[in-house]
């Protein structure tokens, strides 16, 4: 077995590299080595396993983040809408009834609506996958593929 290794970037604590086609990361401060793909999964929707499952067809194994149980930070969600290059507004579910009782016909700044998504995280679009500094929505679950 040939194992194809490539160093992506470095920093004092860490290091990304490549293992056969997947991203990784390690750090030297807890020497861990962690998946740098992610996906921001919801399991009771079945674009998301749709999603998940692309990935593991794809013989990716990434980091499963259920967001629903395990919410993302402000910080984090800040840095996947600057992966996805989009506006907070264009990650917001407009169809879910919290955002039409409480947010619809308001001119919400981008902290308020990352905000609103980080209190209400059912309003957060999904799947979300992050590949290193890429991510992509899985919406339709093949865009899935541009990143793998």
């Amino acid at each position: 077995m040939t194992l194809l290794v490539t160093q992506h970037h470095q920093t004092n604590s860490s290091k990304a590299f490549t293992l056969n086609k997947k991203y990784f990361i390690f750090d030297s401060l807890t020497t861990q080595t962690k998946p740098l793909m992610k996906i921001y999964h919801n399991p009771r929707c079945s674009k998301s396993r749709q999603g998940l499952a692309i990935l593991q067809e794809a013989h990716q194994d990434p980091e499963i983040i259920n967001y629903l149980k395990d919410p993302v930070s402000f910080e984090e969600l800040r840095d996947i809408l600057n992966k996805l290059g989009i506006p907070a507004i264009d990650l917001v579910r407009k169809n879910e009834a919290i955002w039409k009782e409480k947010f619809k016909n308001k001119n919400l700044s981008e902290t308020e609506l990352i905000e609103a998504m980080i209190t209400y995280p059912k309003l957060i679009e999904r799947p979300i996958v992050v590949h290193g500094e890429k991510a992509v929505i899985g919406r339709p679950p093949e865009k899935i593929k541009d990143i793998i």
